[in-house]
């Protein structure tokens, strides 16, 4: 355990600040994307029946205000799927940003390297090379896998909405 500690460490370390902040960033929009895949299989399938049954107890569902209580009922389903998306998504587009910026300032450190030493000492910049490198790895690495929840957890909502309306259209033509 301690091994794998100093290993991330000496990554962090290696990578720069900036790393810190990507890694802090990754973990909360994975948090996040776990927080909602959990309300998908888990919450939103007894919230649905809830909302099925609910419908199913009404004794009219054919006039104009049925189908008013039926699309709030629909839209409320709807915003509780997609809550905390867009968050997500944002924080998607958030990773290349910051990834970018530790590429930014780990070059400063290389420029400062070769103005300090006076020339291209390959020994003297590699740091300053892979603190450049690193966070713009982790920071696309971080936005692909939160690229593809975000768009599985979109595809679902949408599908969960599609569902949710032929069950209640279903049962409005009994």
């Amino acid at each position: 355990m301690i091994e794998i500690l100093e290993t991330i460490r000496d990554f962090t370390e290696t990578g720069g600040q900036v790393l810190l902040v990507i890694g802090a960033l990754i973990f909360v929009m994975w948090l996040m994307i776990l927080e909602r895949a959990m309300y998908v299989f888990v919450t939103h399938k007894q919230y649905k029946k809830n909302v099925i049954a609910k419908w199913n107890a009404r004794a009219e569902r054919s006039s104009w205000n049925a189908e008013q209580v039926r699309q709030a009922m629909i839209s409320r389903v709807s915003l509780k799927l997609g809550a905390g998306i867009p968050i997500i998504q944002s924080l998607v587009a958030l990773c290349p940003l910051l990834g970018l910026m530790g590429t930014v300032t780990g070059m400063i450190e290389v420029f400062d390297v070769m103005a300090i030493s006076g020339s291209g000492n390959a020994r003297s910049m590699a740091s300053g090379v892979s603190k450049a490198t690193i966070p713009t790895m982790a920071g696309m690495v971080g936005a692909l896998s939160g690229v593809f929840a975000s768009s599985w957890l979109s595809r679902t909502t949408k599908s969960e909405r599609a569902k949710l309306e032929d069950a209640l259209m279903m049962e409005r033509h009994i």
